[in-house]
Parts: structure tokens; C-alpha cells; sequence
């Protein structure tokens, strides 16, 4: 089995041991999910398999040019020391990885979607970006330039991500002596603070240690319980805008300040700086104290129900997509993977109570079902055409229920008061 497989294999096994931690949550009556928040999350997850699967990363080309540019031969794959070397090796360069998209403006506009939850659970473990495929390849050059095979590389970076999926949890406690060695849940809480006292601190994947050498570990306390999110909170439920939220302001930035050299540094600054004459005149990037409050949305209970439904809807279609990728036509990737990030945005803002998302959602099912009539059955394979019109026809009778639902309950007495 590949690592990409292993990956994809284990999410029924991440949905297991999420509804775990709910019930585990509800009956102690310390529910850490929010459903609008998990959306967030778990839809992120999801569109954050599709570069992969459209093969937009370079890593395999570098690969290659690195192993053709110095001559090493490869390792063999075959000898354990090969797999112990690669998995030290590659937390090392993920710690300065992760370290560097803390530090520097560029790598956190894409590392900050992975921090924006105000809540902390396995679903935020989930909550993945879509652009760490433009950069993050430059940090593990030197372990291609040594050797380590491309299969190792995978497999031990498949595992390395698998490994951190379990420290997203409040309901762990301090584990003692691991807290010294490994990274753990209380190491790794105090990496999603936002309290002045816990920032930029505890970057390690597997192992804490390199934060202790290089001096960023912090331990967490009890006297100061993590507050989690980001400085500049994102209040938006829309997995797109959490993916675009820090390049528009870099974008902006850029534009707006006349000094070339400002307009350089706004790329390759410190994560936070802005240029005097922008930060003066705009009130973006404001940053929290620990006592904010989380955003939250209030919406009726139809409306929450078809983003549930909705939801799992996109993620049988985006899991579809990536088991069947090789024999699929790249139109039919194409249209899947554009409906699944339409559809979440949409539901994103009927999840804010944005009054044009019910009707943009209304016209987007009515075109999606026009497409189904109009397009020839054998335009797309069969079984796309059936989820295009699945999704068509789901969407349109759930927003009518939703629709009549709300008209009921604007009419009832009960209900309005």
C-alpha cells in the first residue's frame, strides 16, 4: 500500500475516533466540537487532498534534479537504518519547517489555516491547507541530496502526519516523562495558543526535543489554560476564505504601500509586520487578546441539519474522486473537485446566516441539474454523471424542506416565542 493510500485509507478511522471524543465530550459535559467550526475543519481536510491529487506539488521533480545534481546513489530501502536515518531526519526538517511558517509571512499564509480553529479537537487535526505543496518541498532537500529513496521519504512523512493526528485532543492529560521526549497532546495545546505566554513554541511533528535544543518549548500550565485560534481571528466559516485569508492581505499590502522596498519585505517579513503607511490607514489584522470571545453563528436547526447532510455528501464525492483519480478524465476530476469546493462555500454561508446563500445555493443546484439534462449521458463517465444529478437533485429538495421549514416556523406561535 502507498502512503498516499495509507492516508486516505485512515479517515474512517479519523471519523470513528472523532464521534469518539464527541460522545466522550458530551458525557463528561466537556464538548470541545461546534458544528459550524467542524465544518470549517473537516471540509478544509478535504479540499486539501486535491493538489495532491491533481499532481500540482514539485517535490518528485526536485527529487530527481537533487540525486542527478549531487550523484549520490540512493540508499538502500532494505536496510532498517535507512528508515530510522529518514524518520529522524525528517522530523528534524519538519520542525524547521513548521518553525520557519511561524516566522515568515509567505509560509504562514499558508501554515495559518491550520490554527484558525477557536476550538481544540481531532477534527481540527483535520484542518489541513491546500498551498503547502508551493514551498514546503524546499525544507527536505537535503535529505534527497543524501539519498533517502523517494519511497521512504513518503512512507516516514505519511507516518509522521498520521502520528500527530492523536495529540488534537483536551481530554489528555500531562504524560509525564513522554511530555519531555515525545510531542503530546499537552505539549501540543500549548502550540495552538494564542496566550502570550505560549506563543511560537513546541514546532516538533513526533519529537519535542528539537524544541528543547533550540529553545522553544514551553510547558504547559495550569494556572493558564490555552486560549486557542489565531491572533487576528478569521470569523468566517468559509474553507476557501481560510485558505486565501493571509495572501489577500499580502496581496493588498503589497499594492497599497509605494516603497519597493516595503513591497518586498511584506513577502519576506517577520509574520505580523505591515508597512507603517498600510497598518496606519487599515484596521485589518487586529490582533486578540486571550480573553476574546470565539465567533459563532446562531442559524436554525434546518439549516444546520442540511450541512451535516451536505457535508457527508462531499465527502463520499471527494473520497470518490481520489480512489479513482488514475482512471478518471481530467474534466471529470475537474467538475467533482469544483462542485465540492462550491458547495462548501455555500454551505459556509448559509452556516453564518447569510441570507443570499440559501438563494445562491437554490441557483447553483438549478444549474447543476440543467448541466445533467442538457449535457449527453455520455459526456461524462456514468457514474459522474449519477452523482451530478445525486447532488442536483439532493440539494433543491433539501433547500425546499429547509424553505418550507422556516415558513412554519415563522407561522407557528410556539416558535415565535
Amino acid at each position: 500500500m502507498q502512503a498516499s493510500q495509507l492516508i486516505l485509507y485512515s479517515v474512517p478511522v479519523f471519523v470513528l475516533l472523532i464521534a469518539v471524543e464527541w460522545v466522550y465530550g458530551m458525557s463528561l459535559g466537556r464538548n470541545t466540537y461546534r458544528l459550524n467550526d467542524t465544518f470549517c475543519s473537516l471540509t478544509l481536510g478535504l479540499i486539501s487532498r486535491f493538489p495532491p491529487a491533481f499532481k500540482l506539488g514539485i517535490s518528485g521533480l526536485v527529487y530527481v534534479a537533487v540525486g542527478d545534481f549531487f550523484g549520490v546513489a540512493a540508499l538502500s530501502s532494505e536496510v532498517w537504518s535507512t528508515w530510522v536515518l529518514a524518520f529522524l531526519l525528517y522530523d528534524f526538517s519538519y520542525y524547521w519547517k513548521h518553525r520557519l511558517c511561524h516566522e515568515r509571512t509567505l509560509l504562514w499564509a499558508s501554515h495559518v489555516v491550520h490554527h484558525q480553529s477557536e476550538d481544540y479537537n481531532l477534527g481540527t487535526a483535520l484542518r489541513q491547507t491546500s498551498s503547502s505543496f508551493l514551498l514546503s518541498w524546499v525544507f527536505y532537500i537535503p535529505m534527497f541530496a543524501i539519498g533517502i529513496p523517494a519511497d521512504v521519504f513518503i512512507a516516514v512523512a505519511a507516518v509522521n502526519l498520521l502520528y500527530q493526528f492523536w495529540v488534537h485532543t483536551e481530554h489528555i492529560g500531562s504524560l509525564g516523562v513522554l511530555d519531555r521526549i515525545l510531542v503530546t497532546p499537552s505539549n501540543h495545546r500549548v502550540h495552538h495558543a494564542r496566550n502570550a505566554e505560549y506563543i511560537d513554541a513546541n514546532y516538533g511533528g513526533v519529537f519535542i526535543v528539537w524544541d528543547r535544543i533550540f529553545g522553544t518549548y514551553r510547558a504547559e500550565r495550569a494556572d493558564l489554560p490555552p486560549v486557542y485560534g489565531t491572533r487576528t481571528p478569521l470569523r468566517s466559516w468559509n474553507p476557501l476564505w481560510a485558505n486565501l485569508e493571509v495572501y489577500a492581505q499580502i496581496l493588498r499590502d503589497t499594492w497599497q504601500t509605494p516603497k519597493i522596498s516595503n513591497k518586498w519585505r511584506v513577502w519576506t517579513s517577520r509574520t505580523g509586520w505591515r508597512p507603517v503607511d498600510v497598518a496606519a490607514r487599515s484596521n485589518g489584522w487586529k490582533a486578540a487578546d486571550a480573553g476574546h470571545e470565539k465567533y459563532a453563528t446562531n442559524v436554525p436547526r434546518a439549516y444546520r441539519a442540511f450541512a451535516v447532510v451536505q457535508f457527508f455528501m462531499l465527502a463520499l464525492t471527494t473520497l470518490w474522486v481520489l480512489l479513482d483519480i488514475h482512471q478518471m478524465a481530467l474534466d471529470e476530476r475537474a467538475a467533482l473537485s469544483i462542485l465540492v469546493l462550491l458547495s462548501a462555500a455555500i454551505t459556509a454561508g448559509i452556516l453564518q446566516g447569510r441570507g443570499r446563500a440559501v438563494g445562491l445555493e437554490i441557483v447553483r443546484s438549478t444549474a447543476l441539474f440543467m448541466v445533467f439534462i442538457v449535457l449527453p449521458q455520455s459526456y461524462f463517465d456514468p457514474l459522474v454523471m449519477q452523482i451530478l444529478g445525486l447532488h442536483a437533485v439532493f440539494n433543491l429538495s433539501a433547500i425546499a424542506l429547509v424553505c418550507a421549514h422556516q415558513r412554519l416556523a415563522v407561522r407557528s406561535p410556539v416558535n415565535q416565542s
